[in-house]
């Protein structure tokens, strides 16, 4: 049990960022769930809206919960931090968006090999963009 955690010590913050990502997806799927019982999703217009909102919803958790136990920030600038943080996943989002049009459309890459590339590389940057830029804790 030692080793286990000591491991865990040595790996903590990869460990607790891939644990809170794996949350924020079980609260962005639950958030379009809710969506499509109250909303008319095949409409393509608040299909949108409800895309939005479960993104919002995931971008939301995910912020609070990186800040409290991924990154343990304590920067006191706690909206400039939400800013650079919501940027940075929107910056991300166009990533997503730019490689789901890229791969299948230029290369032929298959849908489902593509969204799982294009989430390797979102997470990455998205965990790049919060350890270097959004809870650095240099600039705090």
């Amino acid at each position: 049990m030692k080793k286990i955690w000591a491991l865990y010590k040595k790996y903590e913050e990869l460990v607790n960022y891939l644990v809170v990502g794996v949350m924020t997806t079980v609260i962005s799927w639950t958030a379009y769930a809710i969506c499509k019982l109250i909303m008319n999703v095949d409409n393509a217009i608040i299909m949108q809206i409800a895309v939005f909102l479960r993104w919002f919803a995931g971008l939301v958790f995910s912020y609070f919960m990186s800040r409290k136990f991924v990154f343990k920030s304590k920067n006191p600038k706690i909206l400039k931090e939400a800013i650079d943080f919501t940027t940075s996943r929107i910056v991300t989002l166009f990533l997503d968006m730019f490689v789901m049009w890229l791969l299948p459309t230029v290369f032929k890459v298959d849908d489902w090999i593509s969204t799982f590339i294009s989430a390797v590389l979102v997470v990455i940057m998205n965990y790049i963009f919060s350890k270097f830029i959004v809870f650095n804790k240099k600039k705090a």
